[in-house]
């Protein structure tokens, strides 16, 4: 069957939003980047998201064939993720009312991202009789296994959602092998259902380049040993862990202190605003003020200035379904330290590209630290090493993937979901 208009529903982050702060990550980078390059297959792509400004137009369109349509559910500011659910009735009407405007058939197939938009992929795929593809992203019974300490583990309720948006789906996809592994053995998925397709990375914007140039763009000095945190500021993405680990550092290496530079960009996210001065206070306990940076989410151009400047990128989280920013370090050539959880041990080959550590002890963080960035030898082979590993993920291979799941989907009938599976 010919392809040519996908409605792709992202209901809790928009792709306008700026990833690294607030609920915008990794999967709005995924959205923005896999509906540009459907675009260029030519496949017309409308992206759907819930209104969070009276500013914003009700349709904006990004690149040619892809458009952000604006969906009014509930107050437009002040409504955490946690709320939406209360507001699932409203973001599927005014789903279902925007294809209403067109022709019959006009979207022949949905894919949802994350429970919540697969929540109102499920009740449009059975309105309109076309086939839901789902990407999960995240999933509650496994952040809930790993949670850090003091988190607040997510409830009951959105693991019985994401159950229902498993059984609803026609074809689930997985960023990951591991990712696959969760969605049959925690949600029952049929093995058939299920195809794993990676995300990619912009390999011309993310490449290695001169150190010296873009340390000098961001006022590092030339001779720091540059230890790096990108992503939103929460427990789950564990940023004091890196802190503390180059405390450990200092404490290990103490001639080296004046040149530790530690370098957190992003902004506060889920539980982290419920102590928005938890890492300054660390810092300050630790004594770390002159050597820490603070940066705000950046574009992905200063993303790829800051990987370059950087000797290590630290990925400490406590749970991945992927992990884009170890690949994006790692396209730039920079080595990546990363827990030894869920899609990291994808993203990052483990003595080859990077350093996968297993659990969050500051010790064993700082021995992980000090091996690459105090071994010349050793540093010079994982940055070798981390471009070609980059080299496996590239978005237009994600496309391609998805496109073979979407023709998939499309020679399947869809599924009329009556009787729920308890949980």
């Amino acid at each position: 069957m010919n392809l040519n208009q996908v409605a792709l529903l992202s209901v809790h982050t928009s792709p306008l939003d700026q990833p690294g702060v607030g609920d915008a990550g990794g999967l709005n980078v995924y959205v923005v980047e896999t509906a540009k390059r459907l675009a260029q297959q030519g496949i017309a792509v409308d992206i759907f998201t819930r209104r969070t400004s009276g500013a914003v137009k009700n349709e904006t369109i990004i690149f040619d064939g892809v458009k952000v349509k604006q969906i009014t559910a509930g107050p437009f500011e002040g409504l955490t993720k946690q709320s939406l659910p209360s507001q699932l009735c409203a973001l599927s009407a005014g789903v279902l009312r925007e294809e209403a405007t067109q022709k019959e058939g006009h979207y022949q197939l949905i894919h949802s991202h994350y429970w919540l938009s697969g929540q109102v992929g499920w009740v449009a795929s059975e309105r309109w009789n076309v086939p839901l593809v789902h990407s999960m992203h995240t999933m509650a019974k496994v952040k809930n296994s790993t949670l850090a300490a003091g988190d607040t583990p997510e409830p009951t309720e959105r693991e019985i959602g994401e159950q229902q948006v498993v059984d609803a789906a026609n074809q689930l996809i997985a960023n990951t092998e591991a990712e696959a592994q969760d969605l049959i053995n925690l949600y029952h998925a049929d093995k058939d259902h299920v195809t794993v397709v990676n995300p990619g990375v912009d390999l011309d914007v993310f490449s290695p380049g001169d150190q010296v140039s873009a340390r000098k763009e961001l006022g590092i000095p030339q001779d720091a040993i540059v230890f790096t945190f990108v992503g939103r500021v929460q427990p789950l993405k564990a940023p004091d862990v890196l802190i503390k680990a180059a405390h450990q550092f200092i404490l290990d290496n103490p001639s080296l202190r004046n040149r530790v530079r530690v370098v957190i960009c992003g902004g506060l996210s889920g539980t982290g605003f419920d102590k928005p001065q938890a890492l300054v206070s660390l810092v300050n306990e630790l004594q770390l003020s002159e050597n820490m940076m603070f940066l705000p989410p950046s574009s992905r151009e200063k993303l790829a200035t800051l990987y370059k400047a950087s000797t290590l990128v630290a990925v400490p989280s406590y749970s991945e379904s992927f992990g884009l920013v170890a690949v994006e370090a790692q396209a730039c050539g920079t080595p990546v330290i990363a827990t030894n959880v869920g899609g990291l041990r994808t993203t990052v080959a483990d003595n080859k590209s990077g350093i996968l550590v297993n659990g969050h002890d500051a010790r064993t963080w700082s021995q992980a630290l000090a091996h690459v960035s105090l071994n010349d030898t050793e540093l010079a082979r994982l940055k070798l090493g981390a471009r070609e590993h980059a080299l496996k993920f590239s978005w237009d291979k994600t496309v391609q993937g998805l496109i073979d799941v979407y023709q998939k989907a499309l020679i399947t009938k869809p599924k009329q979901v009556r009787n729920l599976r308890a949980i």
